[in-house]
């Protein structure tokens, strides 16, 4: 089979194509015949990593969480652990190379069966691999809230105001998505026009320009009792603004340090509103949160909630398996949307 693996931390030219045998799945494993992977941050900062020539915990690493193709064959046990799935099962995957050597970017990959999901019928490939990491961090984000739902579903979100900061960006689309499904008023910062028209087109009911305008403002007029929940990429900068805008009992979940690695807090309105900062990252949130979110997504995937594409507000960059070094580029360059790889011929 064909793969992209690195033997050694660098930028994406340390990244091969090589030939490797096609491996097989062990007890409570799951092999998947990958069709397209998706590229996160996450997929091209653990392979920079500290520096150039940074110990890696494996010989070779194949990069990349995320992806969406069929199951090939199924390990001893995974068959009780996960009865939908079959050899031939539509797929898709999350966490797929977490303290494992392998990923997605690869034709055959084996991953444990929790992290293997079926794919409603009638969902495209490229819909499975942009799911992973945005969509469950998404999810996470919108239930973690001291006064709102664990669970998403149809009205969880209902009467609640959710604030997404970046809601271009492929977690702002997810979070956008799910919330608009659960029932929530969502609205989202964004920084062009362009932006705008992509949030409008995942589902936000209200799009403020923070560039251009009073945000805190703007954001105010739309939700005079307060935002419940804000789903933010960049806390550091945004701390004054969210804490202007939160409801009493307000959640800010935070999943990135963009533009900042560390929070500034007025201390009184943030106590005196009762507001909570919580962290969130997936590959320490815990199986069951995991499973949780699978679940959720599943039955939001069933009602047609997570479509992607630019005329759903989530425009798709896509490379062949041989120029995943160009898809971790395109990533680390901040290009708008989801980068996928085709990896199937």
């Amino acid at each position: 089979m064909k793969a992209i693996l690195y033997t050694a931390t660098g930028d994406p030219s340390v990244l091969q194509l090589v030939d490797r045998e096609v491996p097989e799945p062990g007890p409570g494993e799951v092999r998947v015949k990958i069709a397209v992977s998706g590229v996160n941050p996450t997929d091209w900062k653990s392979r920079a990593g500290g520096g150039p020539g940074q110990d890696l915990p494996f010989p070779e690493v194949t990069p990349n969480q995320d992806g969406a193709g069929t199951v090939d064959a199924i390990g001893a046990d995974a068959a009780d652990l996960a009865p939908r799935l079959r050899v031939g099962s539509p797929v898709w995957t999350f966490l797929s190379q977490h303290q494992r050597p392998t990923g997605t970017a690869q034709e055959y990959v084996v991953v444990p069966v929790e992290h293997v999901v079926a794919l409603p019928e009638g969902v495209s490939f490229d819909v499975g691999a942009s799911l992973g990491v945005p969509a469950m961090t998404a999810h996470r984000a919108l239930t973690v809230s001291e006064q709102g739902p664990s669970r998403l579903a149809p009205g969880a979100l209902e009467g609640r105001t959710v604030l997404v900061a970046g809601g271009a960006g492929a977690v702002g689309h997810a979070a956008i998505q799910l919330a608009r499904w659960a029932g929530a008023t969502v609205i989202t910062t964004i920084s062009s026009d362009a932006k705008a028209a992509l949030a409008t087109a995942a589902g936000a009911h209200h799009v403020v320009n923070y560039r251009t305008g009073d945000a805190a403002a703007e954001i105010s007029a739309i939700a005079p009792d307060g935002v419940d929940v804000v789903v933010e990429v960049a806390p550091g900068p945004n701390a004054a603004l969210n804490t202007a805008v939160l409801a009493n009992h307000g959640t800010v979940a935070y999943y990135a340090n963009n533009n900042g690695d560390t929070v500034t807090l007025d201390v009184v309105p943030t106590f005196a509103k009762n507001i909570r900062y919580q962290g969130l990252l997936l590959y320490t949130v815990g199986e069951d949160a995991l499973a949780v979110a699978a679940e959720d997504i599943t039955r939001a995937l069933e009602d047609g909630a997570l479509p992607v594409g630019e005329e759903a507000g989530l425009p798709l960059t896509r490379f062949p398996l041989e120029r995943t070094a160009d898809a971790h580029a395109a990533v680390e360059a901040d290009t708008v949307g989801k980068v996928l790889i085709d990896v199937a011929g």
